[in-house]
């Protein structure tokens, strides 16, 4: 009896011979059903195992997607048919001395029949996975050998978009955070900006995050395009009247206020003529501004009913402008071009050690969720187009299922379609896509399919598992059907992104680096009776704050100040935590009361110039008063005279200046 026979395998320690091939596949018969005495050695393949088949110029590398008898025996003790069912994904191309030394995705050397096949070796699934040290990150291990670590391509991941997909609880939180993580480590001056609806990712990201949320955000109103403000102030698209209101005197108040700050001697923008901005050019304007073009169209107007729409509008205008919930948008302490300012603190240029920015959005108004993100999304595709690539960003859309839906009906429109543009057009200008979700089957596909690296964590739901079969255009597909039952941490990876599709187990991240997201314990906690009178105060208390003042006065005020050239430091610093805004207009010997919090709307139609402030500053620094706080809000100029002027003491000289900033940029206490 020769080897093959006593062991019950060839001596080559190959598992079987190819018995079928076709374009993307073939069959394997093993030899275990041929001697039933081999079936107790119980190494034959598993599910997702990757097989070599040994051909003359390359080896050629294949996955198990199932296992099965056709002919199963009657009999104890009689021979089977067992076969296995293989996906060819990629070939080691053989040097001159024989050795594999190069991974290709793809296969051009076809295995024919007969040929052996066998388990790959270590040193083979070290060649095919690892890749190049320099250009991979490792994110786990593969789960056929847990000594291979599972490593991610990152400029193929990042450059073709990538998706986390799993059911709720299976650990997309903690995926995400564990890749971005490592890519944080390997590149310290990254720009990316991740949108967290449920305020669970600073904690992962406590050394490398600035941290935006309704209490240090500024998003101003006049940012918005056309179609945004007019979901903001206006809501529903069907009223026309108002809309067409806006969409004529939103530009005459952008141009009105070009034509006063050019009266003011500051230095014109070359970004378009005074009389030639549209209802999108993202320019200043004053919401003041806005309603007394209103008021001035409704005095044009002899029909009462005719002023309806204007009203309306006018009443939903000074609505938003004092709902502190909406101050990051419309209680900026004034008008002024903050724009460069903005893109500084979002897209971290420069980064300043803070390379990822997390815009938390819970807190925001649920009716402007989707135009905060359709703005966000939005400056992320245009800051990466006219900025030539030079700065390429990341965009990590958690809960993707409400910002593009399948269903036309809902979400927002605009905000489907920057997140459109960024996965069909982003990869020519350096702005790359991360859908993250546990419902693809309600993520519009046309999306999804520009994703070119999955990791699919579990799923059970049929329909999803449909979707991210129809997604994905590679011969590992047929990994997919483990899905319904990958344990914790598991995950299947194809892809670009990926040498190889691959069943991995994630890395588990530290105590420190882990999101906030974990699943109340129900049993642990009704052990005991918690609560009483003042415990529930105390909850009742922190739910009506949640709704009064929350912005950051200091960090706003540094904005400002750096926007008028007199703050030298870098705002894209994070803001420090304050009390609530208190905006007070005060000059020597008059005091006016302090104004509700977050409020944007003005009392008087004239608005306070950052000249005029500076000058009135500059008056109360050298007199020893306070020093006035700017908001578009403005108390009517005192009658009480000016201090004299030393002659080493003009206004507007860097001395008072400087004074201004540091006024302007103290914490109030």
């Amino acid at each position: 009896m020769n080897s093959q026979n006593e062991k019950g395998r060839p001596p080559d320690a190959s598992i079987g011979r190819i018995v079928s091939v076709n374009g993307s596949k073939a069959i394997v018969l093993l030899d275990g059903g041929i001697d039933p005495r081999s079936r107790a050695l119980n190494d034959g393949p598993d599910m997702g195992t990757l097989i070599a088949i040994d051909t003359s110029s390359a080896l050629v590398l294949a996955i198990v997607s199932a296992l099965s008898v056709p002919v199963p025996s009657q009999r104890e003790g009689d021979g089977e048919v067992w076969i296995a069912e293989i996906g060819l994904v990629g070939e080691l191309i053989k040097s001159k001395d024989g050795k594999p030394s190069k991974f290709n995705r793809g296969v051009t050397n076809y295995p024919a029949l007969g040929d052996r096949a066998r388990l790959a070796s270590k040193s083979e699934l070290q060649c095919a996975f690892c890749g190049d040290a320099g250009e991979t990150i490792r994110v786990g291990c593969i789960r056929q050998d847990s000594s291979i670590p599972a490593m991610v391509r990152v400029d193929e991941l990042l450059g073709k978009h990538f998706a986390i997909l799993g059911t709720t609880g299976t650990g997309k939180s903690c995926t995400t955070a564990l890749i971005l993580r490592s890519i944080l480590e390997k590149n310290p001056a990254a720009h990316i900006v991740l949108l967290d609806p449920h305020n669970e990712y600073a904690t992962a990201f406590t050394e490398w995050a600035e941290v935006i949320s309704p209490r240090n955000m500024h998003l101003p109103y006049w940012l918005l395009t056309f179609e945004e403000i007019v979901e903001v102030l206006v809501g529903d698209g069907e009223r026309k009247t108002e809309t067409d209101v806006l969409q004529d005197l939103i530009p005459i108040a952008k141009s009105r206020y070009a034509s006063s700050r050019a009266g003011e001697g500051t230095k014109p923008r070359r970004t378009s003529d005074n009389g030639r901005f549209t209802v999108d050019t993202p320019v200043p304007y004053r919401i003041s501004e806005l309603v007394a073009l209103i008021d001035e169209r409704m005095g044009r107007l002899e029909n009462k009913r005719d002023l309806t729409p204007y009203r309306n509008l006018k009443n939903r205008i000074e609505m938003v402008s004092r709902d502190v919930r909406y101050s990051f948008m419309f209680g900026s302490l004034t008008v002024y071009d903050s724009m460069t300012q903005i893109l500084s603190r979002i897209f971290r240029v420069p980064v300043n050690n803070k390379p990822i920015t997390i815009l938390e959005l819970t807190g925001i108004p649920s009716e402007i969720v989707n135009v905060v993100v359709s703005v966000v999304c939005r400056l992320t595709f245009d800051f990466a187009l006219w900025s030539e690539g030079q700065v390429p960003v990341t965009l990590i859309c958690e809960e993707a299922h409400r910002y593009v839906p399948v269903n036309s009906a809902l979400g927002f429109e605009p905000c489907k379609r920057a997140i459109a543009k960024i996965a069909k057009e982003g990869r020519k200008y350096g702005a790359s896509l991360c859908i993250v979700t546990q419902r693809p089957a309600e993520i519009d596909p046309t999306i999804l399919s520009q994703c070119n690296t999955v990791f699919a964590l579990r799923m059970s739901n049929d329909r999803d598992q449909e979707i991210v079969a129809s997604a994905v255009a590679d011969t590992g597909a047929g990994l997919l059907e483990f899905l319904p039952s990958l344990g914790q941490r598991e995950a299947i990876a194809f892809g670009d992104g990926m040498a190889l599709p691959v069943r991995i187990k994630f890395d588990e991240l530290p105590p420190h680096a882990l999101p906030r997201s974990s699943t109340a314990r129900f049993s642990e906690m009704w052990q005991k009776s918690l609560g009483d009178d003042g415990f529930l105060e105390h909850i009742v208390e922190r739910w009506r704050l949640s709704g009064t003042a929350t912005g950051d006065n200091s960090y706003n005020m540094s904005m400002m100040a750096d926007a008028l050239s007199l703050n030298p430091v870098p705002v894209a610093a994070a803001p420090p935590q304050s009390e609530p805004r208190r905006e007070v207009a005060a000059t020597r010997g008059n005091t006016v009361p302090p104004a509700p919090p977050g409020n944007g709307y003005p009392v008087s139609r004239r608005e306070a110039t950052p000249s005029s402030l500076v000058q009135t500053a500059s008056q109360s620094v050298r007199s020893g008063g306070p020093a006035p706080m700017m908001s578009e809000r403005t108390a009517q100029p005192t009658m009480s005279p000016a201090p004299s002027r030393g002659p080493s003491e003009p206004i507007g000289t860097v001395g008072s200046l400087r004074s201004l900033r540091d006024r302007l940029t103290r914490p109030h206490g």
